[in-house]
């Protein structure tokens, strides 16, 4: 019982410290990107962490297995709506033309990249003026 209450406190800690990473990193991270980056990673990783020692302490010491699936269910969640969701901002962020940049401030794509997005959206909405 002792090996299993030290060995869920490090799980739930080292979550801990990915959580706290994350919020480190939305702070001083200097754009949307890498603040999302920050933020997708450490939270999905101390998530994990953190049910996984939870799952530790709900089968070895209260052994309620109710609990167990849905800690398990939580976890699958989390696994597949937080990185879905920030690649869709991150998406989103590049269509309405927020580029990401480098530590100098240039543009990390090329110019010619979104010059061709502006054309081929331009020749789409032409082509769907004239229909009503």
């Amino acid at each position: 019982m002792l090996v299993v209450n030290i060995l869920s406190a490090i799980l739930m800690l080292i979550g801990s410290v990915f959580v706290i990473a994350g919020a480190v990193g939305m702070i001083r991270m200097p754009d949307l990107y890498t603040r999302i980056h920050a933020a997708s990673l450490t939270d999905t990783g101390g998530a994990t962490f953190i049910i996984l020692g939870l799952l530790l302490q709900d089968i070895f010491v209260f052994e309620n297995i109710m609990a167990g699936i849905k800690l398990i269910l939580v976890l699958v969640f989390i696994a597949f709506t937080a990185p879905t969701a920030s690649h869709a901002i991150a998406k989103m962020a590049l269509m309405g033309k927020l580029v990401p940049q480098c530590q100098n401030g240039q543009s990390v794509i090329e110019e010619s990249l979104i010059l061709d997005t502006d054309e081929s959206e331009d020749s789409q909405s032409d082509n769907t003026e004239g229909k009503v």
